[in-house]
């Protein structure tokens, strides 16, 4: 099973729509501090079902939501999608699956 594809919109730094595609090889996740590396991996373990705010450096689960900037209004929601794909050796069986949480402040997660 292979991540294809990352989306992430308001999720803490990700602030505006940003679709991320992974192809097949090695995949380095690199930049200076404070440019997202940690949120990205936060946003895949939440993805899977993570509920514990703290484990995401956060008070609450609505902190993954982003909330704002002298420059930036918050967001009211958080969305992540990530695109699995699943090959057999023989190629039978080939198919994708889309995993998709989101949030909204003050209605929870789905």
């Amino acid at each position: 099973m292979d991540i294809r594809r990352l989306r992430l919109t308001g999720f803490k730094s990700f602030v505006d729509p940003t679709e991320l595609r992974i192809e097949r090889g090695m995949t380095g996740i690199v930049g200076p501090n404070g440019c997202g590396k940690s949120n990205l991996l936060e946003a895949l373990r939440w993805a899977m079902g993570e509920n514990r705010a703290k484990t995401m450096r956060g008070d609450g689960m609505e902190d993954v939501i982003f909330a704002g900037t002298d420059r930036r209004n918050a967001k009211a929601y958080a969305e992540f999608s990530m695109l699995l794909r699943s090959s057999t050796m023989l190629g039978e069986g080939d198919g994708e699956i889309t995993i998709t949480r989101r949030i909204q402040r003050g209605a929870g997660s789905s």
